[in-house]
């Protein structure tokens, strides 16, 4: 089993950033993959971001692309998620996620291609 924590939510006015951490424990040793997801009421849970476990690969939703950047901590067993020049629209419950199988690359976008998930943290972008 994998753990993860989220942290660092909040409240920021539009053009704000503000910085998630996920803390992952267990068999960390598993992870193939760690994810950011986001969901606002009446919505699906939607991408935001992905970073191999190992490697540089990285994928972002066309939405976050070139304002949110993921990045990792081996060494912490930690993901991050930089959010800069936030908007209304990024208001949502983030979801940190790990992905414990290699086979699943087309599946990378997709809530269905995740093992673990977190508790989810509040992000809330005022205008």
């Amino acid at each position: 089993q994998v753990q993860l924590v989220e942290s660092g939510g909040g409240l920021v006015q539009a053009g704000g950033s503000l910085r998630l951490s996920c803390a992952a424990s267990g068999r960390t040793f598993s992870i193939y993959a760690m994810g950011w997801f986001r969901q606002s009421p009446g919505k699906e849970r939607e991408f935001v971001a992905r970073i191999a476990w190992t490697g540089v690969s990285t994928d972002y939703a066309d939405s976050v692309k070139g304002r949110f950047t993921i990045s990792r901590d081996n060494a912490q067993n930690t993901v991050y998620l930089q959010m800069n020049s936030l908007k209304p629209e990024d208001t949502a419950v983030y979801y940190c996620a790990a992905d414990r199988s290699a086979s699943r690359w087309y599946l990378r976008t997709s809530a269905l291609g995740y093992d673990y998930w977190g508790q989810g943290t509040q992000v809330t972008v005022s205008s």
